[in-house]
């Protein structure tokens, strides 16, 4: 069993920041992809970022130039780093990652929320 932990939501500010991050532990011989997704109210999941074992990101037009994405294999670790945060942005964001062996896992979800 494999368990995804995030942290570092809050309340912030239009323009601010905020860093998330995503630990995964249990039995985990390696970690493929690992990505955030963000799900707001009244609104489907949809993608935020990823990226593969190899340090390829992927990011999806509304925050490309403000967020990014990067992980620690060592940790088993990925992270969020979000900048000049706007409203829009305001969702519950769940990490993401396919594990193996296992499959894929999610996070329970933090909470961001953007004040304009």
């Amino acid at each position: 069993q494999v368990q995804l932990v995030e942290s570092g939501g809050g309340l912030v500010q239009a323009g601010g920041s905020l860093r998330l991050s995503c630990a995964a532990s249990g039995i985990i011989f390696s970690i493929n992809v690992m990505g955030w997704y963000r799900q707001a109210p009244g609104k489907q999941r949809e993608l935020v970022a990823t990226i593969t074992r190899g340090d390829n990101p992927n990011y999806t037009d509304s925050v490309k130039g403000r967020f990014t994405i990067s992980r620690d294999n060592a940790k088993n670790t990925v992270y969020l780093q979000m900048n000049s945060l706007k409203p829009e942005d305001t969702a519950v964001y769940y990490c993401n990652a396919m594990v193996v062996p296992g499959g894929w896992y999610w996070g329970q979800g933090t909470q961001v929320t953007v004040s304009s």
